[in-house]
């Protein structure tokens, strides 16, 4: 279904670019998320989380994108995950009263994509050729 490959390649240039930016400058977050770099441990962390993990989920929607037999599985885990970004970022931030630009803006897309994610994925069917 073409919806469902324009938004897994929307995705993945969301995800992708930004998380091998974050593995290259974690200090960026510094700035942009409030993030504390207090060590190298701290630095490697947000390699780890705001680079690999995000790299890895654009990777699997680029990969989605070009080969439907992958599209189900795509959506099913940019659903869970931004799901759960979602959840706990609102969570967080009702918690913390710690709305803030990026937050909203964070919380906007991670809402949007779950809400598409599973939107499309309730329109995939079973089988990728069907």
């Amino acid at each position: 279904m073409l919806a469902t490959r324009v938004f897994l390649a929307l995705s993945a240039l969301a995800w992708l670019p930004y998380g091998v930016f974050c593995f290259l400058q974690p200090a960026f977050l510094t700035e942009a998320a409030g993030l504390a770099l207090t060590s190298a441990t701290a630095a490697t962390e947000v390699r780890a989380m705001y680079g690999g993990l995000q790299a890895g989920i654009g990777a699997l929607a680029l990969l989605a994108a070009v080969r439907p037999a992958f599209a189900k599985a795509a959506l099913t885990m940019l659903a869970f995950l931004c799901v759960g970004l979602g959840v706990t970022r609102l969570g967080g931030a009702l918690l913390d009263d710690s709305f803030s630009p990026y937050t909203n803006l964070a919380l906007l897309f991670e809402f949007v994509s779950s809400g598409l994610a599973l939107l499309l994925l309730a329109r995939t069917p079973d089988r990728p050729d069907a």
